[in-house]
């Protein structure tokens, strides 16, 4: 995983919403919030609530979930660097998803108004907000779109991305770094959870990946990504 260097031995992710503004923008950012360390399985924001404050990830990695026909869904996975809460901080609706911390984590919390303010003093950080909204409302709308392709495929691309961004390399294999059981890897790909095991077989058997308790390695990151590009449709 790229990354560029915090403070110490933190990171954020490159590509994240810290990697994507200047500087200067980010040190003004967070130090308008404090910083606190999360334990993992707490939640720091909870589906439905009116609390209107965002956060940054400083270190660690986050599950997006919401109900959805009442069954709890995987959505995403947030990584060091992203910005969360921010589409309840700039409407002032409910949350619209739980946000909860895989394994210790550590974020900054920023208040609502001295969010907004931020906004209206930097342009360029109001505009690359923008794009990450926009970005992830295009991600929910491809996950829609390739219902086309076989499961495998789906969760190659789905292995692919959360690799690049959550992975460690270690040896000849990239872990990653968030536990990841076969009921939420269904719900990523749109899956039965019986399905969503029977692409796993499918992608241990060509040696794309290794799996064990929640924890899948992946052995060939090209050939995944290869696999997601140019599966055949069924």
């Amino acid at each position: 995983m790229s990354a560029v260097p915090l403070d110490g031995d933190e990171a954020w992710a490159e590509g994240s919403f810290l990697d994507r503004i200047a500087p200067a923008d980010r040190q003004e950012l967070l130090a308008l919030g404090v910083t606190r360390t999360v334990s993992s399985g707490r939640r720091l924001f909870t589906e439905g609530a009116r609390d209107t404050h965002v956060e940054v990830l400083r270190r660690g990695f986050a599950k997006v979930t919401a109900m959805v026909d009442g069954v709890d869904r995987l959505l995403a996975i947030r990584v060091p660097g992203d910005l969360v809460g921010e589409f309840g901080a700039i409407t002032g609706q409910g949350r619209s998803a739980t946000v909860t911390a895989c394994g210790d984590l550590v974020s900054t919390v920023i208040r609502q108004v001295d969010f907004l303010r931020l906004l209206d003093r930097r342009s360029a950080v109001a505009a690359q907000v923008t794009a990450v909204v926009g970005e992830r409302l295009r991600c929910a709308n491809e996950r829609r779109a390739e219902f086309a392709y076989p499961v495998h495929v789906r969760l190659a691309r789905v292995l692919a991305e959360i690799a690049a961004s959550c992975g460690r390399i270690t040896d000849d294999e990239i872990v990653i770094g968030v536990a990841l059981n076969h009921t939420e890897l269904a719900t990523l790909v749109g899956a039965a959870t019986d399905t969503t095991q029977r692409a796993l077989r499918v992608l241990r058997a060509e040696r794309l990946i290794r799996t064990g308790y929640r924890q899948i390695a992946v052995l060939d990151l090209a050939g995944l990504r290869a696999l997601a590009a140019h599966g055949d449709r069924h």
